[in-house]
């Protein structure tokens, strides 16, 4: 079984064909083909290839399964005995990609 790390808004993710990742938000509505070019690592079942940064023409190919947001979280900042409070929410977009293949030449 092969696999591969990718670096996409700055993180990592190891991905094999097949795989459900959320990631940070990238542009592109439901259904719409996604290619990433920036990997550092890619293994098949004899061979590991390790990049330098990057490894030459590999490719993963995917497809947008869903744009989202997640859960909220809450940052609460205090300061004791000063009076101080503050209460703020987040909610961060991320983007749920199905990875179709990797493309190795």
């Amino acid at each position: 079984m092969s696999y591969a790390i990718v670096r996409t808004g700055g993180k990592q993710y190891r991905v094999s064909a097949g795989d459900l990742l959320e990631v940070e938000r990238i542009e592109g509505d439901k259904g719409t083909l996604v290619e990433w070019t920036d990997v550092l690592l890619y293994r098949t079942d004899d061979d590991t290839i390790i990049g330098t940064p990057t490894v030459p023409d590999v490719k993963i190919l995917g497809t947008v399964v869903l744009q989202a947001r997640r859960r909220s979280i809450t940052i609460f900042k205090k300061k004791r005995r000063k009076n101080y409070i503050r209460t703020k929410g987040h909610r961060q977009y991320f983007t749920r990609v199905r990875i179709d293949e990797i493309s190795a030449n």
